[in-house]
């Protein structure tokens, strides 16, 4: 199993502010302070999204994706700064579905978020689709399916099935299959959003922790996936737990707090 207490421990001793005040949303549902979801508005554009660098000033798809997903840690998906964030992303969805860096983010922008590659192009659609469901959901609880952006996401949602092959693999990164599974369900595509899953089944003994981590939380926040391939994930993670209670960050040492609280979101 995993050590949990070991986790928690790891967080507390090496996480910042925002990291710690995560832990505390996650272990109790305790709503952050003020100014940890003010630290991370102030650095969102006044077009809706965030730019990939503290520095930057073009608003990315990938780093806005990465700033909901923080909210949803803190329970900080309502509200202007998450509608604006929506309303941003629909606005630069391209008119086959799909979702792109802009071309002057190129120089920087890592392998998944290359605008042009048509793997960060299904990468990115699964990737914003899953979190505009996630958000909008949580925005609007009471809707069977977001009205205001319906269209968004079955454009979207159609675009990814059409890239999907027969035996259920996409041509794209790993985490696009976990984004997609929970898009494509979100969608009503049941089935294809199962086959999906076998893939990923299939591929979890190959993942890293960082990647067994990302999934089993992404399927979990959207109530999606088998008990066979959550409970396989969870025996994963518990193998692959440092004796300091953290996880290898696939991108180096200073994400293995991020890491870990992925971990804790998959087990809670």
């Amino acid at each position: 199993m995993v050590d949990i207490d070991a986790a928690i421990g790891y967080v507390v001793a090496h996480g910042d502010a925002v990291e710690r005040a995560r832990l505390s949303y996650l272990r109790t549902g305790q709503s952050p302070p003020p100014e940890v979801i003010d630290r991370i508005a102030a650095g969102q554009t006044a077009a809706g999204g965030w730019p990939a660098s503290t520095d930057g000033v073009i608003p990315s798809v990938d780093a806005t994706c990465f700033r909901l997903n923080e909210l949803d840690d803190l329970g900080g998906l309502h509200g202007d700064v998450v509608d604006r964030a929506l309303g941003w992303l629909a606005s630069v969805q391209r008119p086959d579905g799909t979702w792109q860096e802009q071309e002057s983010l190129a120089a920087e922008a890592p392998a998944w978020a290359m605008p042009g590659d048509p793997e960060a192009t299904l990468y990115l659609t699964a990737l914003t689709g899953f979190w505009f469901t996630v958000a909008e959901v949580e925005l609007h609880p009471h809707l069977d399916l977001p009205a205001r952006y319906g269209q968004t996401l079955a454009a979207a949602a159609a675009f990814v099935n059409s890239q999907l092959r027969p035996d259920g693999t996409w041509p794209s990164f790993l985490a696009a299959g976990w984004h997609a599974a929970g898009l494509l369900h979100a969608q009503q595509y049941f089935y294809e959003s199962a086959r999906v899953q076998l893939v990923l089944g299939d591929r979890l003994h190959d993942m890293s922790p960082a990647d067994v981590a990302s999934m089993a939380a992404a399927l979990r926040r959207v109530n999606l996936g088998d008990d066979w391939l959550l409970q396989a994930a969870r025996k994963r993670l518990a193998a692959t737990q440092r004796s300091d209670g953290g996880w290898d960050s696939a991108e180096g040492p200073i994400f293995d707090v991020n890491t870990t609280l992925t971990v804790l979101r998959a087990c809670r």
